[in-house]
């Protein structure tokens, strides 16, 4: 890894016990979820209740609240890869041959300065380095240490105008054909520990986890870290994007939108 990663330091632990109450209350309906979300009373179930959840963890948690962290005696000896481990496109892979030099991200849509930042210029903007468990909405969780700028950090260099409510992330894999997206809403976007990662585990982020760049939002399931990241489109309403509902999987099979924990 460059110089620069070797300085990498984590960020004070942090004990909270929001997960352990929200995500308590989850985990029996997840232990063994793979045949219970295959039903479409299964999903049913699972995914009804998305409002209500969403307006409970907004009132009873502080906006700011951070989501545990770890030591790094507690990092899990492997971080597994899920969803697409490899773009595997024309594009994506000149890109990688190239350590992806020429990655670029630009932020459109309801800002008052468009701009296109490139992975050098994301690379050294100041950054946060937090060690944190990713819950999977398959049942499993992993513990790993992430590095990169807070997302708050590129909306302000972009500005936001005063009916942006929504960052939508545009990025590289394709599902049958289709380009992945994911959605958070701004109380998300500007929450200190939601970064745009380019670093994982001390070492740059692999192309199975995402590089050159993914998203870390801890405080919602995994399936909103979207990976191989290329653009941010801020945005009023989700209503005209893809299926309308927020997300590559949440058009599909009925996820949430809100997957907060």
């Amino acid at each position: 890894m460059s110089r620069k990663t070797d300085t990498i330091r984590p960020t004070p632990l942090t004990r909270l016990t929001r997960r352990a109450v929200i995500g308590g209350i989850a985990g029996s309906a997840l232990a063994g979820c793979d045949a219970f979300q295959e039903s479409e009373a299964g999903r049913a179930i699972l995914f009804s209740g998305e409002k209500a959840h969403m307006a409970l963890q907004r009132t009873i948690m502080d906006r700011n609240a951070l989501a545990r962290e770890f030591t790094e005696a507690e990092m899990s000896p492997v971080f597994r890869a899920n969803g697409t481990r490899d773009p595997d496109t024309p594009s994506y892979n000149a890109f990688a041959a190239q350590d992806f030099a020429g990655w670029t991200v630009p932020i459109t849509g309801l800002v008052d300065r468009p701009m296109t930042l490139t992975l050098a210029e994301i690379r050294n903007m100041p950054a946060r380095t937090q060690i944190t468990r990713h819950d999977c909405v398959e049942g499993w969780s992993a513990i790993g240490k992430w590095h990169g700028p807070q997302l708050s950090l590129l909306l302000k260099a972009a500005g936001l105008k005063t009916n942006a409510r929504y960052a939508v992330f545009r990025c590289a894999d394709l599902y049958n054909g289709t380009a992945y997206y994911e959605s958070i809403d701004l109380i998300d976007a500007f929450h200190p520990q939601t970064i745009l990662a380019w670093a994982m585990n001390d070492a740059l982020l692999p192309v199975a986890n995402g590089a050159p760049l993914r998203l870390r939002v801890e405080r919602q399931l995994g399936y909103k870290h979207a990976k191989y990241v290329q653009g941010i489109e801020i945005v009023e309403s989700l209503a005209p994007i893809g299926g309308g509902k927020g997300g590559y999987w949440e058009d599909r099979t009925g996820y949430e939108w809100y997957a907060g924990i």
